[in-house]
């Protein structure tokens, strides 16, 4: 295992920083067990996972999440997630609807909720992860702590973006009054929880540590293959 360490402050990008790849060091996403030594893809000496410097594919997927998921973005404004059928009529709301609607009632508070974790919050997250995933495919050095500070803040935040699906089931189960008002919910709502998983598993297929990769360092660690079997880190003893 590795002991303690102390960070290494540098206001220079593309300093030279000893990092665990190149000490030759692999730690398993599961046991968090640290090998010396180890090759990509060989199986942890503890648990069996097989041992990568970075997420596989992580670009590749993050990218194929984030496409499908601004493809749903837009059937999930536009299409409504909500339709209310009474006595005069049907009515069908979509989430800016439904925010212009609380708006105009004077409810601003609750107006403002909705826009923000429905609107705001989902196109933020899309913004920021292709923000991060094009400046990682590209090996660039800008604002490093930054990036690493807005994909933490998406990271927090996801858990708010599920707000107009959890009161469009609230309402479709209370509010079944045959003959006067049925809610239902709308294709929207089922676009819109798409866009919400998509971005999810867009931020968790991503692999943070490829923000602070510059570009010798990722064909480095590609062609890095090291003759010596797995073995475990720890200290021969003398005979």
């Amino acid at each position: 295992m590795i002991g303690p360490f102390r960070p290494v402050e540098d206001d220079q990008d593309e300093a030279p920083v000893a990092t665990a790849a190149s000490l030759g060091l692999l730690a398993c996403p599961h046991c968090d067990a640290v090998w010396r030594d180890a090759r990509e893809g060989e199986p942890c000496g503890r648990c069996g996972t097989h041992l990568y410097t970075r997420k596989p594919y992580s670009l590749n997927r993050t990218w194929a999440f984030l496409i499908a998921a601004c493809i749903m973005y837009i059937p999930a404004n536009l299409l409504p997630v909500m339709i209310t059928r009474t006595l005069f009529g049907a009515q069908y709301d979509t989430i800016l609807s439904g925010v212009i609607y609380f708006w105009v009632s004077g409810a601003y508070g609750l107006a403002a909720i909705i826009f923000i974790a429905s609107f705001l919050v989902p196109l933020f997250k899309l913004t920021v992860l292709i923000l991060l995933a094009l400046l990682a495919q590209r090996a660039s050095g800008w604002r490093r702590p930054e990036r690493a500070k807005l994909y933490h803040i998406i990271e927090v935040i996801g858990r708010w973006s599920m707000l107009d699906v959890f009161v469009v089931s609230l309402l479709t189960g209370l509010v079944q009054i045959q003959g006067f008002a049925v809610i239902n919910a709308g294709v929207g709502i089922a676009a819109f929880g798409s866009v919400v998983v998509l971005t999810m598993l867009a931020s968790l297929s991503f692999d943070p540590r490829l923000s602070w990769d510059s570009r010798k360092q990722q064909e480095a660690e590609r062609e890095h293959e090291p003759e010596q079997p797995l073995r475990d880190n720890r200290e021969e003893k003398p005979a």
